[in-house]
């Protein structure tokens, strides 16, 4: 890998216009041992142009990949929510042959681009090419096209600077083996612009729950369409439905059951206060509440530079929503999501505490999903001690 990432900077030295000395980028390879190495990690990936993942087997059994690769993409979605970049600024590379069956969920939709590239790359990737003398000259035409892919999409992408990521509380983008598919329900409850009180602020709302937009001055996106790909960059298979659409069945017995593998699975409800003011929504809630698993998590968004969310009527729904959802948010206060039910400030708070919602109802979900061999139905057994039955002398009788 070291003469891989020799080479491709000695290609972008001469693609670009960068003084002669200066760093063109970074190895994570040279950081994974000394002081201060999980910050600087950290630093490059909130502050590089271009990410560069080298596919291989192994690659997506790395929990440190995984957690690069969710860094960098999140920093991509915030980009994407603001308007500021909407060209992928992840160019991969196959360090060796990889299957497309062997990609993660949250990997499949970046494109592997092997065009301009010869076959043997495709079949051998740049570690056969560099190990067979024989594919000098490919191995050279290779990396001086993924030299030129990497200059091309950092000047297409313009991805602005963030802060770092705390590298020890970043997820891992890629889910663990054997851990077999993964999924997430989310489900957002929230008023439409023609179904809100008069003196409600409309900017935030659209035709439909799933167009609520809670954090209007960071973003031009939905809510729900930023949080359905930072999910599914988790490496989750994910579903989302407007509350008003969704069944929200009865309540719960006082033992939860064991979940059906078939129809269940983690949830998540996004949810917002101003829901409350229509009252067949809040007895649904209400409803919703009662029937919760343990499985089913909520967020509630609540906007620190949304005047309304902090006047009185602000205040009285916050309070009418302790009201209507008293099973849901204890459970999130007595476990790790604490902030996410009192009410979670800024975009980038939101998701921060995405991720961290998602893995407490996969957990709380595989606590109660025990696995339940089927009864078998009783039979009989005649014992040898056991006096033969009556003879009813019809044993050989036909039907006309």
């Amino acid at each position: 890998m070291r003469v891989l990432y020799k080479d491709l900077c000695s290609h972008i030295m001469a693609l670009t216009d960068l003084p002669a000395g200066s760093a063109v980028g970074f190895m994570d390879r040279e950081m994974r041992s000394g002081e201060g190495w999980p910050e600087k990690l950290s630093e490059n990936l909130a502050t590089c142009r271009v990410f560069v993942p080298l596919f291989s087997p192994r690659y997506f059994t790395s929990e440190m990949c995984g957690r690069e690769w969710f860094a960098f993409t999140e920093r991509m979605l915030h980009a994407k929510s603001t308007g500021a970049g909407s060209v992928s600024a992840i160019v991969p590379a196959l360090w060796t042959r990889v299957e497309f069956s062997e990609l993660p969920d949250s990997v499949r939709h970046i494109h592997l681009d092997n065009s301009g590239v010869g076959s043997r790359y495709a079949t051998n990737g740049i570690y056969g090419l560099i190990k067979l003398n024989r594919f000098r000259d490919e191995y050279e035409e290779t990396v001086l096209g993924l030299a030129e892919r990497i200059v091309r999409v950092a000047r297409e992408s313009q991805l602005p600077v963030s802060r770092p990521r705390d590298y020890e509380a970043t997820p891992s983008a890629f889910k663990p083996r054997g851990s077999g598919p993964r999924h997430i329900h989310l489900t957002v409850a929230a008023p439409t612009r023609d179904t809100l009180p008069e003196y409600r602020d409309r900017h935030p709302y659209g035709d439909d729950a799933l167009s609520w937009n809670p954090y209007h001055s960071e973003s031009t996106r939905p809510l729900s369409a930023l949080a359905e790909d930072l999910i599914r960059s988790l490496d989750y298979r994910v579903t989302v439905a407007d509350f008003d659409d969704e069944d929200t069945g009865e309540p719960a017995p006082a033992e939860p059951a064991a979940p059906d593998p078939q129809t269940a699975r983690p949830g998540i409800l996004i949810v917002d206060q101003w829901a409350l003011t229509d009252e067949e929504r809040r007895r649904r809630l209400k409803t919703f509440d009662a029937a919760a698993r343990p499985w089913v998590s909520a967020i509630v968004p609540r906007n620190r530079a949304d005047l309304q969310c902090r006047s009185e009527e602000g205040q009285r729904l916050a309070e009418e929503l302790e009201r209507s959802m008293p099973t849901i948010l204890e459970r999130a206060r007595r476990g790790d999501s604490r902030i996410a039910v009192n009410g979670v400030p800024t975009l980038n708070a939101f998701t921060g505490v995405l991720p961290a919602v998602v893995a407490h109802s996969t957990r709380q979900y595989l606590k109660h999903a025990e696995a339940r061999l089927p009864q078998a139905p009783h039979v009989p057994r005649l014992r040898l001690t056991d006096p033969p039955g009556p003879d009813t002398g019809d044993d050989h009788q036909g039907e006309a």
